[in-house]
């Protein structure tokens, strides 16, 4: 009887002889591996494991019982399944901007994968305030053709149904459901972080906000009930790698950690990425970067200019439904995304700064002044994206939010 025929948690010293037992024939030395855990998200434990003689690497991603910030907080270790499957089909649709898979273990609930350590964290690299100038033409390639591909206007019904039963994740929407659609507006769990000069702004303007907490339950509504696209569920700038200079016409951007997925709307992937620039330019913003400022935030106008001019052509090129096809339904379908879009940039901002789950470009702003000034832009920012997403057409609009708001503080 295999040590691997039952499911136990993995630490260091345990890798590499699981690695040498399930891929037996990647590395030449297997005796030469070194193993580190190199995991630093709130799910999972993640191993590089490198052969010392040659460099010749892989990751060992496994799922834990319990989020690792909570252990009250339980999930199915199953879930890795979802992830490597889903990378799977993404390569498919978005090839070159994902990580390879090269085995999932059902009994272990871990996935091996290809090595990206010669990426950065896009969120670590943003806080060194460098540039990405092909950032927004990637994660456009990767977010239209992963989204769009995977609804009812491209895909046979019945296979797309069948995605969705597939790819059902109760327990990690649940999380989101919580800690995005419900916890910000109310704190009901008593779970929320607020700075203490912030309290009294954040119950005036989130709790207190009849009309915004109304429509934060529609989302949440929406949200679990319209299964329109394969989502990643969680793309934020801590699920992205990035670097500066491409080797043999290799993408700069890499996508992982879809373990979220799920059917969805797709504007929750589109409002997490904007989102996620914002933080980035209130870290330049307090560090005096103008000029990272600037390109952060025409980032953010070039993805979503960017996402509908792309979404357009792969949407009349791809389309199959008959009744898609008229004059005039694909721009009615893409202003519905991107209004979606804009009210899901909003929820990111708020649940960010006032939830459990923070973001270090914001909590690691050293003036705590400045750090005040940037959730408080945040939250109003926020509304607007969520109370106005219906006037939201092009990117200036979701800049026009962000440095609106920063004038009013």
């Amino acid at each position: 009887m295999s040590v691997y025929d039952s499911y136990f948690l993995m630490k260091e010293g345990d890798v590499a002889a699981y690695v040498t037992a399930k891929v037996p024939d990647f590395f030449k030395s297997p005796q030469l591996l070194k193993v580190k855990e190199i995991g630093d998200g709130n799910l999972n434990y993640v191993f590089r494991v490198v052969n010392e003689n040659d460099g010749c690497s892989l990751i060992v991603k496994q799922a834990g019982p319990a989020l690792r910030i909570s252990a009250e907080m339980r999930v199915s270790t199953s879930r890795n399944r979802l992830e490597s499957e889903i990378l799977l089909l993404q390569e498919k649709y978005a090839g070159g901007l994902v990580p390879r898979v090269y085995q999932y273990d059902t009994v272990m609930c871990a996935c091996m994968m290809e090595d990206l350590s010669d990426y950065q964290l896009m969120r670590y690299a943003l806080m060194e305030h460098r540039v990405f100038p092909s950032f927004a033409e990637d994660i456009t390639d990767y977010m239209v053709n992963t989204l769009l591909n995977t609804t009812d206007i491209v895909m046979d019904h019945k296979a797309k149904k069948e995605l969705v039963r597939r790819f059902i994740n109760p327990e990690l929407c649940e999380i989101t459901e919580d800690l995005v659609y419900t916890e910000p507006y109310n704190d009901v769990k008593g779970r929320n972080l607020v700075l203490s000069e912030n309290l009294e702004f954040v119950k005036n303007e989130l709790y207190g906000d009849k009309n915004l907490c109304l429509e934060a339950a529609k989302l949440k509504f929406e949200f679990m009930n319209n299964a329109q696209a394969l989502l990643h569920g969680d793309l934020h700038t801590g699920s992205i790698f990035v670097k500066e200079k491409a080797l043999g016409g290799e993408r700069l951007t890499r996508v992982f950690d879809p373990e979220f997925a799920f059917y969805g709307p797709m504007g929750y992937d589109i409002g997490n990425v904007i989102a996620n620039l914002f933080f980035a330019w209130h870290n330049g913003n307090a560090a005096e970067q103008r000029d990272f400022c600037e390109w952060a935030l025409l980032s953010a106008v070039s993805v979503i200019d960017l996402f509908k001019q792309k979404f357009l052509d792969v949407f009349s090129r791809n389309v199959t439904d008959v009744m898609a096809m008229p004059n005039g339904f694909a721009g009615y379908y893409l202003a519905a995304v991107i209004s979606d879009a804009a009210a899901c940039t909003g929820l990111e901002l708020i649940r960010r700064t006032v939830g459990m789950a923070k973001v270090k470009d914001i909590t690691e702003i050293p003036d705590r002044k400045k750090r005040v000034i940037a959730e408080r832009v945040n939250i109003l920012c926020a509304k607007d994206c969520i109370l106005n997403r219906s006037s939201f057409k092009s990117g200036q609009d979701f800049a026009a939010a962000l440095l609106g708001a920063s004038s009013r503080v």
